[in-house]
């Protein structure tokens, strides 16, 4: 039983659990996974306590099992996030998200002169450093740091 302090959340029989997200980057993870535009049951909850992080943000996916190269798209903007994977109410799997070597759509150059700002060219930027995490533009070749990222529909 539930002591007066616990949010109480239903399990999902089958889906995914993306645990450990910064609070103030859930939406931003809800917008790279495109999850605004999914059909299947969901649970968002921000602003959740953790010892480890002070507060977070846990999104629950029903019936929806991401593929690594699309989950690993999330840590720009939650490096230390957790998946866990559910069949008939258990936790089956754990996975850690991890940079790709590369970032494409996601993440505006912040070269004004950079072609991906005046034309309908998608940004792409290799990874040039994890921690803290820095991008070199494809095409102009302008280095991001993470304190200047600004994302693409912000």
């Amino acid at each position: 039983m539930a002591s007066g302090k616990e949010l109480v959340v239903s399990a999902i029989e089958n889906g995914t659990v993306i645990d450990h997200i910064p609070a103030d980057a859930l939406f931003k993870v809800v917008k790279i996974l495109g999850l605004e535009n999914e059909g299947r049951q969901m649970t968002f909850g921000v602003n959740l306590e953790s010892r480890r992080m002070g507060r977070k943000g846990i999104i629950k996916v029903a019936e929806r099992f991401f593929e690594p190269a699309e989950i690993n798209r999330i840590a720009l903007v939650a490096p230390h996030a957790k998946l866990n994977i559910i069949r008939n109410y258990e936790v089956t799997e754990k996975r850690e998200v991890s940079l790709p070597d590369s970032i494409v759509g996601i993440v505006k150059c912040m070269n004004p002169k950079c072609i991906t700002n005046h034309q309908a060219v998608m940004p792409k930027f290799e990874v040039v450093s994890r921690d803290p995490v820095s991008l070199r533009c494809h095409y102009c070749e302008k280095i991001t740091d993470q304190e200047h990222m600004e994302y693409l529909n912000d």
